[in-house]
């Protein structure tokens, strides 16, 4: 079994892989590049040479180029040491246009362009814009820069390279006292006082890298992150594993004690700070009297569920519910076949699948109004009835396949020679349907279960769009429709993962409920 899954594994991330790639291949050779502005709130405030370098240096952020500014360049010589702090000062003193430019600021200029040509880099100068003859145009500041288009191989093996990074003590470039890591029982954010274990780093992204606390599951870490890809309109600058799994709704004030000793109630947790350089360095009097070092960005605490916790809750339910219908009433189906509940079950069977998924979802929900249940979401509210109408349209096409497949297995092992022998045998029908033609018939369906359980973290995207779910059903049809194309690879990189998941988990479950299924194959 084993090598089976190994082999199973190796394969399941060549198609992950090869999926991926395809999405890239589509989603950057096919679509403007400058459509990623179009929900760009940034971009659209920016004007004349500022837009333009912004548009070079957003492009760099999401993968699409190598960009390096003239500032950059002066700023590697000074540190390597060919030229000084001063020297690096007066060159950065760009003139308005080529002619303008002092000798030496000639000369770098020169240097700068011929180096970057020779790597196949494009160097663009921008010339002052003015407003009038004495006052330069909002935005209109010269501007040197180059770039290098990256070939989509180059993005596919830096999207690879940095889906999974662990934080590491040298990830603060600046100087810093005590780089490294701690281990202590009694952590600061208690005050030192309560007994919770925690890894405490210095250097490293997170100032917590591990610790306990009172909420499930109780222990947290911020050692490996996984990283699927910026977005840059659905949730504009954030990694689309985050937009899914961080906390919403409305925020939740608890009284905090501050490394300083500082006590107040904030939507804070201190268990989340990470390092942002200069902040407590830089003297300002809001941080220095609430913290020690410069771990002073902290994530706000929210009342509700992610996305996905939203999905997974609604869609784990949906399939418990789907299973304890369609399983029984599939088993009635088969057992009276022909009779009246086999026809009523044949009815339902064509009506769900008959009529469009949106169509009986809206006849649901009017249904459930009705009766007084809530029709749209609230992400804040503790309500379960909620949860019910979701649940039911998810649960109910479920259960019509479940009966319909399940049927059919059944009937067609009651129709098998071992049920005539164990019915010559002696044996009731009772004990034929449970240990033999249930058993054999169930085998299918079981493979589904794994697929069904990790799909609800997907989502459902028409269910969750009527009724309103902040679930994650909805991304990316979002994503595909602001041209957000770092959501739409980081989105097909998770369901190609569940997909491959679910079919490796049920071939393992179908292999512990049918002993005639082995993953290993006997030298003849």
């Amino acid at each position: 079994m084993t090598r089976y899954l190994i082999n199973r594994i190796l394969r399941g991330i060549v198609s992950i892989v090869l999926v991926v790639a395809i999405v890239m291949i589509l989603v950057y050779s096919l679509v403007d590049r400058s459509n990623i502005f179009m929900q760009d709130s940034v971009y659209t405030k920016r004007q004349a040479n500022d837009r333009e370098l912004y548009r070079y240096q957003s492009w760099e952020r999401y993968g699409y180029l190598d960009l390096v500014t003239f500032g950059d360049y002066l700023t590697e010589l000074a540190n390597n040491g060919t030229i000084t702090a001063d020297e690096k000062n007066a060159m950065a003193n760009l003139g308005g246009t080529p002619e303008a430019d002092e000798p030496a600021v000639a000369a770098a200029v020169r240097d700068f362009t011929e180096k970057y040509e020779s790597k196949g880099y494009t160097v663009i100068r921008l010339n002052v814009i003015m407003k009038n003859a004495t006052a330069v145009k909002d935005g209109g500041r010269q501007q040197l820069f180059a770039y290098k288009n990256l070939p989509l191989i180059t993005r596919l093996w830096n999207y690879f390279k940095g889906l999974v990074s662990i934080d590491n003590i040298h990830y603060v470039k600046e100087d810093i006292e005590n780089r490294g890591i701690s281990f202590t029982f009694f952590d600061p954010v208690y005050g030192g006082k309560k007994f919770s274990p925690a890894i405490i780093g210095n250097g490293t992204q997170y100032k917590y890298l591990l610790y306990f606390d009172n909420h499930f599951p109780f222990i947290h870490q911020n050692l490996i992150h996984i990283n699927l890809g910026l977005s840059y309109s659905v949730n504009t600058g954030v990694d689309v594993f985050t937009t899914m799994t961080q906390s919403q709704g409305t925020l939740v004030k608890s009284q905090v004690t501050y490394p300083t000793g500082y006590t107040t109630e904030v939507a804070y947790n201190m268990h989340s700070a990470t390092y942002s350089a200069g902040s407590f360095t830089g003297g300002q009097s809001f941080y220095t009297s609430r913290f020690v070092d410069d771990y002073t960005n902290l994530q706000q605490v929210r009342k509700s569920f992610s996305k996905t916790g939203f999905s997974f809750v609604i869609g784990i339910l949906s399939v418990i519910l789907s299973y304890a219908l369609g399983v029984p009433l599939g088993v009635a189906m088969a057992r009276n076949k022909e009779k009246l509940v086999d026809k009523l079950g044949t009815i339902y069977i064509v009506f769900i699948i008959a009529v469009p998924s949106l169509a009986y979802i809206f006849m649901f929900r009017a249904i459930g109004k009705g009766f007084g249940l809530p029709t749209t979401f609230d992400v804040d509210s503790n309500s379960m009835l909620m949860y019910i109408l979701p649940i039911v349209s998810l649960a109910l096409p479920s259960v019509g396949a479940l009966m319909k497949w399940l049927r059919r297995y059944m009937i067609d092992q009651m129709n098998s020679d071992y049920v005539k022998f164990a019915r010559s045998g002696g044996l009731s029908e009772h004990e034929i349907f449970s240990k033999h033609v249930l058993k054999n018939a169930v085998i299918p369906i079981v493979h589904g279960i794994p697929g069904s359980v990790l799909g609800a973290l997907t989502g459902a995207i028409i269910t969750e769009s009527v009724y309103s779910v902040p679930g994650a059903g909805g991304m990316l049809v979002k994503a595909i429709n602001y041209f957000d194309n770092g959501a739409i690879v980081g989105l097909t990189m998770f369901y190609a993962t569940l997909s491959v998941l679910s079919l490796i988990l049920g071939d393992i479950l179908m292999a512990l409920i049918d002993p005639r299924i082995s993953f290993t194959s006997k030298a003849r």
